[in-house]
This record gives C-alpha cells, sequence and structure tokens, in this order.
C-alpha cells in the first residue's frame, strides 16, 4: 500500500506509531545533518523530519516532487497552529522518490497567475489550495442537491445527449451523422423537451445533474458547456415548485456553508422589478460587496413573449413550452405582447440562479403558442412532432426548474467567475487551451463524415 494515512490525517493520538504517507512536495529544506519536507495531498501538509542519509538521497529533489515516506509519528514539542496536523510529525525511516518534478511555469500559491497560465497548465492549477477548496464546494452541493431530492422522491433520469436540432433558444452544437451521411445530432440547451416526455411517461418526479451545450457568445459567467439541476414534476402547480425549490436551497446552503437562510423567500412581479429596480435580476442585499451575504428572491409574472424589431415577430421570453397565465390565454392572438407567462426566476445576490416555468401540456394550446411565435403548423411538426403525438395520449399538468449548478457552486464559494468551479473549463474564445481545442481534423475524418470544412 503507497499509503496508510493520508497528509491531513495524523494527530498526537497517534504518536509511536508507523505510518506512511504519499504526496507532494510543498517544501523542502535540506541542511548538512537533517532537514524538512512539508508533504501535502488534498487532505492537508503534514511535516517530514529528514536524517543526513535521506537528506543526501532528496537532495535533487524540487517542490512538487511525488514522494512515499514510511516512518514513526512523533509529537512536536512545539505545534504549528498553521496546519491542521501541527501537533505531530512524521519521523522519516524510509523515503522513495516516486517521481521528481521540473520547475513549475505557475505559482501554486502566493501569486496571481494569469488566466490563460493557469488554463495552459490546468492540471496544476487544480493544485492550489483555491481550485481544491472551490472544487470540494461544488462537490458538497451536488450531494446535498441529490440527497435532498432523493428524500422528496424524485428519480435522478438520464437523457440523451445527441439529440435533434430545433428552433428557437442558442445556436445548437451539431454532431455529424456518418450512419445518415447529411444529416445532424445537436448537443442538448437542456433535456427540456425529453423531461417534459417524462412526465408525460407517469414518471412524476425527474431531475438531472445535466450537461447542457449552447453556441454562444462567452463571458466570465457563462461556458459552451455547462451544469444544470434539472427538474420536473406532475401534478403541481407554481406554488409546489417555489416550495421545494426553497427547502432545497435551504437545506444545501446549511449541509455546504452552514448558513441558515430565511424562507419563504420575497417575491417581486416581472413589472415591479423592471421599474423599481431596472433589472429582472435584482440585488437585495444590504452591502454589490458581501460574498457571505445571501439574499435570494424570486422574480414571477414574466412576459411570455418579446418582440423583436428587427425580424418583427416575437420570441418566447423562456421558451416555446412556457405556458401562459390562464386569464391571458385569450390574449394570445390579439395582444401577445399583454400575455404573462407562468414563469418564475430564482434570484440571488443579483444573478439568476435559475428558472423555470409551468408546461403546456395540451396540444391545442401548444400549437396556439407556436402560431404566435411565427412557426407553422408543418415547421412545429418537422421539428416537435414527437411532443405534439405525446400530448394527445394524456399528458399530466407539469413543470419544473433548472438551476444553474456552476454559478450556485461559484457564489457558495464566493467566486466571481464560474471557471473556478469548473474542473476544465474553456476560455472567453470557447477554446480549451490545455487541449488545444477545438482542432481540425484529417480530410479522412471529413470524408467519412460525407462532410466539408471551410475556412474564412
Amino acid at each position: 500500500m503507497l499509503r496508510t494515512h493520508n497528509c491531513g490525517e495524523l494527530s498526537k493520538k497517534d504518536a509511536g506509531q508507523n505510518a506512511t504517507l504519499s504526496g507532494w512536495v510543498d517544501n523542502i529544506k535540506l541542511r548538512s545533518k537533517l532537514g524538512f519536507v512539508n508533504l501535502r495531498d488534498r487532505y492537508g501538509i503534514t511535516q517530514i523530519f529528514l536524517n543526513q542519509a535521506l537528506c543526501d538521497k532528496l537532495k535533487d529533489v524540487k517542490r512538487e516532487a511525488v514522494l512515499q515516506v514510511k516512518g514513526i509519528v512523533k509529537a512536536r514539542p512545539e505545534a504549528n497552529p498553521k496546519l491542521k496536523t501541527g501537533e505531530i510529525e512524521l519521523v522519516a525511516e524510509e523515503v522513495e522518490i516516486l517521481n521528481n518534478s521540473e520547475p513549475l511555469p505557475l505559482e501554486l500559491e502566493g501569486v496571481e497567475n494569469t488566466e490563460e497560465t493557469r488554463l495552459k497548465y490546468r492540471y496544476l492549477d487544480l493544485r492550489t489550495q483555491k481550485m481544491q477548496k472551490n472544487l470540494q464546494i461544488r462537490h458538497k452541493l451536488t450531494k446535498a442537491v441529490r440527497d435532498y431530492l432523493d428524500q422528496n422522491n424524485f428519480l435522478e433520469i438520464e437523457t440523451p445527449i445527441l439529440g435533434k436540432s430545433t428552433p428557437e433558444g442558442a445556436r445548437d452544437y451539431l454532431v455529424p451523422s456518418r450512419l445518415q451521411k447529411g444529416k445532424f445530432y445537436a448537443l442538448p440547451q437542456s433535456p427540456q423537451l425529453f423531461k417534459q416526455l417524462c412526465m408525460v411517461g407517469g414518471l412524476d418526479r425527474y431531475f438531472q445533474i445535466a450537461k447542457c451545450f449552447r453556441d454562444e457568445d462567452l463571458r466570465q459567467d457563462r461556458q459552451p458547456e455547462f451544469t444544470q439541476v434539472d427538474i420536473e414534476m406532475s401534478f403541481i402547480d407554481q406554488e409546489d415548485i417555489i416550495n421545494l425549490i426553497e427547502g432545497m436551497i435551504k437545506y444545501t446552503l446549511k449541509e455546504v456553508r452552514g448558513v441558515d437562510v430565511k424562507t419563504p423567500f420575497q417575491r417581486i412581479t416581472y413589472d415591479e422589478a423592471i421599474k423599481k429596480y431596472k433589472s429582472d435580476k435584482p440585488d437585495l442585499r444590504e452591502n454589490k460587496d458581501d460574498k457571505n451575504e445571501f439574499a435570494f428572491c424570486w422574480v414571477v409574472d414574466f412576459p411570455l413573449l418579446e418582440w423583436n424589431e428587427e425580424e418583427k415577430r416575437f420570441y418566447a421570453m423562456h421558451h416555446p413550452f412556457t405556458s401562459p397565465k390562464d386569464e391571458d390565454l385569450e390574449l394570445l392572438e390579439k395582444s401577445p405582447a399583454k400575455v404573462r407567462a407562468k414563469a418564475y426566476d430564482i434570484v440571488l445576490n443579483g444573478l439568476e440562479l435559475g428558472g423555470g416555468s409551468i408546461r403546456i401540456h395540451r396540444r391545442d394550446v401548444q400549437e396556439r403558442m407556436f402560431n404566435a411565435l411565427g412557426i407553422s403548423k408543418e415547421e412545429a411538426e418537422q421539428k416537435f412532432g414527437f411532443l405534439l403525438s405525446a400530448f394527445k395520449y394524456g399528458a399530466p399538468p407539469h413543470g419544473g426548474l433548472a438551476i444553474g449548478l456552476d454559478r450556485f457552486s461559484a457564489l457558495l464559494a464566493g467566486e466571481d467567475a464560474i471557471r473556478d468551479v469548473i474542473a476544465f473549463p474553456k476560455n472567453k474564445d470557447a477554446i480549451d487551451i490545455m487541449l488545444d481545442s477545438p482542432s481540425e481534423v484529417s480530410s479522412d475524418q471529413l470524408n467519412i463524415l460525407g462532410i466539408e470544412a471551410k475556412k474564412k
């Protein structure tokens, strides 16, 4: 076995025991007759005491080399309060150099590296305390969400990654088909249609930690691929979903940060938010700057449609499957701009954390919605025929919500950019500079797919 304990585990009660540790050299000081190594893994740091022979063996070892150390745990006469293991040290009897290291192209602590350097050497950047802390927060958040939804009778259901290109929303990422030349799959912008079909299938309560893909211009809080907590429920109304999500957020903040948040959250209509805060994402914190204050609110009663002056047509403010409010349904044809949606966003500290809606579950209403969006019956049948067909066979009332897991993780970690809670993100130009991706592929690969790549 390469280790009996991790580097954050040993304490005074282990004094006198044999132990084997493995980890990275965080710091090394060698003298003529003795030396010290701070050995690090993701659990912590343990000080290693070296005799003269081991100092000679390690004379060429650099920081970030990987060592295995066998020795005896000894209580230190003076504890180091900066270390979790500061009451002990491991007196080394054997040391094996598992892998030496060249000088690093970036600093792991104490220096702000450029974004380009961090992303190019992401496998090294992941060793920093910041990234290790952030990814632990993300893990705890994901686990807390799963635990809470499991306790509330939700089923975690995977939906396809290779789907169908549909209109509206952002641009799709397309995947060419080798077997059906000239045809393309699309990567899902969200599992929207699949989760609605799960409700038609009688699964009642669905969730997924879902990968989503959108080909859009990036900024610090966007990535071409991102993760959302995707939730859908049957036989519910807006109040049921709001109550569930408030309970989930309260539970997760307590589990992840030890913070108690008060529920119910404040609710603001879309019109009120625009009039009072000039934004549909109001920041209700007492202090744009306190990252330890969590001010949640709901924004409700969004317009169903928004007018695109350039194209002279309406677009769905959320998506084409959002249900109009019952009392506004008759305005859909004669005054579409006045129709309000059964839609709701959850906002945290001035950022949209997630959004959702009660869905259309009747074919006739869905066809009216498509008509308001300028989608012909032929196009609707071509793009969404499977959904319209499903609505003929007893589709239940249903609705849901999706929360951005990356953004929620960043807010809980006190980070401004979601790339700091993603293990391997892209840069602002949607490039993975560590992999040098996207990259060109061979003409043979393109020929197999039956497509030709054009360059500018």
